[in-house]
């Protein structure tokens, strides 16, 4: 069986239609302090960190901030375990657009219009207790600033803290919103109304307890989760980290009633002998560096890939089990921190990209080769639901570009891609996060994607950086890009992301993304 096969013969089976003339963009320079869009390009802040909540709890004031320290360090302030010298960053993660009618708030009579954007936070204050409360909140995009930002949930339909929130999904079939929480064992997946308030269930009974992170919905009603949870370093491979991560797909009983239960699958990527690639905690220089990973981060292979099931509620049950555990004994293929997915729209769900962070450390001795930077993966199958398909990676990072985070298609062809380094890999290579954008039909061996923005540090991530690393300091001294999103707030089963190729900017097609840490910006993007 020949199972190493030109990426390019993968195309030929799932050509896509024709789409409509792309937007053309060109890469910006990297600067040093501020966001720079490509050319016809401009962005506008439609919620600000300092932003009040319409209605405040407890511990959660703002929408980028706790109520357990002022926005902003005093003078000469230095922290410790028992004062916080600033409040938490609540840091609004994926942004979810939703165009709905008769949406309500916390202001009875206050028309709140009809265009949301929700996100969840992946960070928050901690409280008597020590446990960080996550949240649900919803930017009302036609209410003025008193009305911009409600909190929808910080609490579940058991009275539980939400988790920190990182990915989010609308499923028009079941009608909730998904989100998912990356916090291992206590990571999993919740399903949130959109009525006020948000009515948050966990259905980590069913999905598992993981470190989840993106979250799709297939047009069969399968949920794919992408898991982003760190491996070990070896004894000679200090600065690369084993692959520990899992790409997953839930198979609902009844896609409208996810409370039936239904089956979790784990990703498998098969070699050479039709084997699963999998890997131990017990040799890790041989796992880093296994030849495989050559083959599977290498241009111009495909490998065939297929699912096996590690939970079935029929007959495991429904209280929540650790998916990472079973995904590892069902001989799942690991990944370098996979972040994020998304199908390819108009080309019936048979296409699914996902990110693969790497190592974020310009001293990975996986380097190149090994997945030590990272990439864009391809998944094809004949349907959402096959059993069965083939992946390839379209985009190899490099110490330039990588620590892949966040994707959205821009269009039929083009997909948008975040950078999350971090400050250690900023000071490394002397650049900052940036978004690029590139044509999933063209190959990238010799040249390099688009950058259409290039991300500076604002004021209150630099104020933060003197803070870094010092003991009792709890927020983050970089931006990061995140959330990013192209949709046209569509509900309903057809308008379901990935089944139509978006417009940028026409007929309703909208684009968002946050800027993350420091003043925790979220932004429209727009043509000028």
């Amino acid at each position: 069986m020949k199972l190493f096969l030109l990426a390019t013969t993968a195309l030929v089976a799932f050509s896509a239609p024709a789409f409509a003339d792309p937007l053309v963009l060109k890469s910006v320079a990297i600067m040093p302090t501020e966001d720079t869009l490509a050319a016809g390009l401009a962005q506008t802040p439609v919620a600000e960190g300092n932003f009040s909540l319409e209605n405040p709890s407890k511990l959660l004031g703002y929408y980028g901030y706790g109520n357990d320290g002022p926005l902003a360090a005093p003078k000469g302030a230095v922290p410790s375990k028992d004062k916080l010298v600033e409040a938490t960053k609540t840091e609004p993660d994926k942004n979810t657009y939703l165009v709905l009618d008769g949406a309500k708030g916390a202001s009875k009579n206050y028309n709140y219009g009809t265009h949301f954007l929700f996100q969840g936070h992946e960070n928050g204050p901690v409280d008597k207790d020590g446990v960080a409360h996550g949240a649900l909140t919803r930017i009302n995009l036609d209410a003025n600033v008193k009305h911009r930002v409600t909190l929808m949930a910080d609490t579940d339909v058991d009275g539980k803290a939400l988790p920190l929130i990182d990915g989010s999904a609308w499923d028009p079939f079941a009608k909730v919103l998904l989100l998912t929480s990356e916090e291992g064992a206590e990571g999993g997946v919740w399903a949130a109304t959109v009525d006020f308030p948000s009515k948050v269930t966990d259905i980590s009974g069913i999905t598992g307890r993981a470190s989840y992170e993106g979250v799709q919905v297939d047009s069969d009603g399968n949920i794919w989760l992408v898991e982003d949870a760190g491996g070990k370093g070896g004894s000679s491979t200090k600065n690369a980290k084993q692959p520990n991560s899992f790409v997953y797909r839930f198979v609902p009983k009844f896609r409208d009633d996810l409370s039936k239960g239904g089956k979790l699958q784990v990703l498998q990527v098969l070699d050479q002998y039709a084997k699963p690639i999998v890997f131990t905690d017990g040799k890790l220089n041989e796992d880093i560096l296994a030849p495989i990973q050559k083959i599977l981060y290498g241009y111009n292979y495909e490998l065939s890939t297929r699912w096996a099931t590690v939970h079935d509620t029929d007959k495991d049950g429904s209280e929540p089990f650790d998916a990472n555990a079973l995904a590892k004994a069902a001989s799942g293929t690991p990944f370098k921190r996979p972040e994020n997915g998304q199908f390819r729209p108009g080309v019936s769900f048979k296409e699914f990209y996902f990110t693969a962070t790497g190592d974020t450390n310009i001293k990975t001795e996986a380097g190149l080769e090994y997945g030590g930077f990272g990439g864009v993966f391809r998944l094809t199958q004949k349907k959402p639901s096959a059993d069965t398909g083939r992946i390839s990676i379209i985009l190899k990072g490099d110490p330039s570009h990588t620590g892949f985070d966040n994707l959205s298609f821009l269009d039929g062809n083009q997909l948008l891609i975040t950078e999350d380094a971090g400050d250690k890999l900023h000071a490394q290579r002397n650049a900052f996060d940036s978004m690029y954008l590139i044509d999933v039909t063209a190959g990238y061996t010799s040249k390099d994607p688009i950058r259409v923005l290039a991300q500076g540090r604002d004021d209150q991530a630099t104020a933060d950086t003197k803070f870094a690393g010092m003991d009792g300091y709890q927020n983050d001294g970089d931006n990061e890009i995140t959330g990013i999103h192209v949709s046209d707030g569509a509900t309903s089963i057809e308008g379901l992301i990935g089944t139509t190729a978006p417009t940028p900017f026409e007929n309703g097609w909208r684009v968002f993304y946050t800027r993350q840490h420091g003043r925790n910006v979220t932004f429209e993007i727009t043509k000028k």
